[in-house]
């Protein structure tokens, strides 16, 4: 039921995933295991790509979900008014053309702040191919900084870390891919103390696969989709590459989450191996909930 392009994982507070692309259609996000149906098109524009999904709840104890959109600068936001598990109403939550795509999403959910990365794919990286911005609850987008190519995006279990990956491409080939890790202000919004967590090309010799999404358990433990390598790294706090999971049907893995009717299920996204026109998921057992649906069961 998806296309090549399967990206944005997500769960709610259900522990049902989600992923983009349902049904190759680039606006189109959908309930993507065992009872795969769409949940959300959108329908105003004819150009919407999104990319990007993040649930959260509001100061209500209501549903929410944030989809970035790639080719409209803006994060849209899909409400649920009425409690009863209907998403119904949609409204752009924040935009600004100077947002490179967004790419993926992270929240921290104290506060209702929305953290987007973006690229833009140069043979020769420069710096302004990545950014990172923020937006309040109220929608207010705000840039924080500027970066080579930047993808995977996620925060702490404790909103005390954000993390955000970085890499470099050379003569057309990739050269570098690191994850940083900088102190946040999940109110406030501001980073600072940046430092390298992990930088691939000293940690296996693995710099030219790519990071791509980034989720963390609730022990914040850090898992990165290595596209191209068909795996995911499971990364401690401290930066230990602790194990690698090796996916059973693909190899451009796109992103992931822990889902499930107790958050332990850990879902990868990404075009299926066998037939790269079809997007594939994969499914492992995991000790750990994840940090987002620990958060949303509030």
């Amino acid at each position: 039921m998806f296309g090549s392009l399967i990206e944005g994982a997500a769960v709610d507070r259900h522990g049902s995933f989600y992923a983009v692309n349902y049904k190759d259609e680039k606006a189109a996000v959908g309930q993507a295991f065992k009872q795969q149906k769409l949940f959300f098109k959108d329908l105003e524009l004819t150009d919407t790509w999104f990319n990007a999904v993040r649930f959260n709840v509001d100061k209500h104890g209501v549903q929410e979900a944030y989809l970035g959109d790639v080719t409209n600068h803006r994060v849209v936001r899909v409400r649920d008014p009425g409690g009863n598990g209907r998403f119904m109403h949609s409204e752009v939550f924040c935009q600004n053309p100077d947002i490179l795509q967004p790419n993926d999403l992270a929240i921290a959910h104290s506060t209702g702040r929305v953290f987007l990365s973006g690229m833009r794919f140069t043979a020769d990286s420069a710096l302004g191919d990545g950014d990172l911005w923020t937006c309040d609850s109220m929608g207010t987008a705000t840039k924080l900084r500027s970066f080579y190519r930047t993808n995977g995006i996620e925060v702490s279990p404790d909103e005390k870390t954000l993390y955000l990956s970085e890499a470099i491409n050379q003569g057309g080939n990739v050269v570098s891919n690191v994850i940083h890790a900088f102190d946040l202000d999940a109110h406030g919004g501001t980073i600072r103390n940046g430092r390298v967590l992990v930088d691939f090309a000293q940690l296996d010799n693995s710099a030219s696969n790519d990071v791509d999404g980034m989720r963390t358990d609730s022990a914040g433990n850090l898992y990165v989709s290595r596209w191209g390598a068909g795996k995911i790294a499971k990364i401690s706090p401290a930066g230990t590459l602790l194990a690698y999971v090796r996916l059973a049907t693909i190899d451009t893995v796109t992103n992931l989450e822990f889902a499930g009717p107790n958050g332990r299920d850990l879902y990868a996204v990404g075009a299926c191996r066998e037939d790269p026109t079809k997007g594939c998921i994969d499914r492992y057992s995991s000790s750990a909930q994840g940090r987002a649906f620990c958060a949303l069961q509030i």
